[in-house]
């Protein structure tokens, strides 16, 4: 097997739409863009392979299913130190994909989990998000376009950073329950367009005392 430490695959099955079983992808050890974008449009593929890496590189899964309409089954993500881009837009446009993946990590990177379910549709239950320890847009637009969402997942942390929940549920056309928002002290565009378009949404509880800015 390849070690990824030096390898790349990039764009490796751009478009390959009659593509029905993805290779096996064992490294523990990434690189940087190693899996970019690698089954991008690959509208057949059902099954994501196992991705064991434990050690993250930036942007190392960023976009590597993105349009892959016919995934139903998301690989595990065990890893719990995150690194910038990690994840970012991991699944967008993953239609077909009802259940994602657990994501344990406790402290988050910029930009982790940025569009990482963005418009999958299909998806009907999102991931308990235990994070305390935020950074900028690391939730941005994570859930955008998930129209069987019905219920949030709770949201605990009370230390906020920029951007980092901007658009994250915008367009949840079906979401009626919200998360509490526990955070005293705002950031800037911390809560930005965090709701916007949830026709459905009936209220949301926030604690913030200082809001000189949202």
């Amino acid at each position: 097997a390849a070690n990824t430490e030096n390898a790349r695959f990039c764009w490796l099955f751009y478009e390959c739409a009659s593509l029905l079983n993805a290779p096996e992808l064992p490294a523990t050890t990434l690189a940087d863009n190693c899996y970019y974008n690698m089954f991008i449009r690959c509208y057949s593929l059902t099954v994501a392979p196992e991705l064991p890496a434990l050690t993250l590189a930036d942007y190392c899964y960023d976009g590597m299913f993105s349009y892959c309409t016919g995934l139903t089954v998301a690989p595990e993500l065990p890893a719990l130190t995150l690194v910038p881009f990690c994840y970012q837009g991991m699944f967008r446009n993953c239609s077909a994909l009802t259940t994602a993946p657990e994501l344990p990590a406790l402290t988050l990177a910029q930009s982790c989990y940025a569009s990482m379910f963005n418009g999958c549709s299909g998806l009907t239950a999102a991931p308990e998000l235990p994070a305390t320890t935020l950074a900028t847009t690391c939730y941005q637009g994570m859930f955008s376009g998930c129209t069987s969402l019905t219920a949030a997942p709770e949201l605990s942390a009370t230390t906020l950073s920029i951007s980092c929940y901007f658009g994250m549920f915008r367009g949840c056309t079906n979401l009626t329950t919200a998360p509490e928002l526990p955070a005293t002290t705002l950031v800037n565009s911390c809560y930005r367009e965090m709701f916007s378009g949830c026709s459905s949404l009936n209220s949301v509880t926030m604690t913030a005392t200082d809001i000189s800015a949202s």
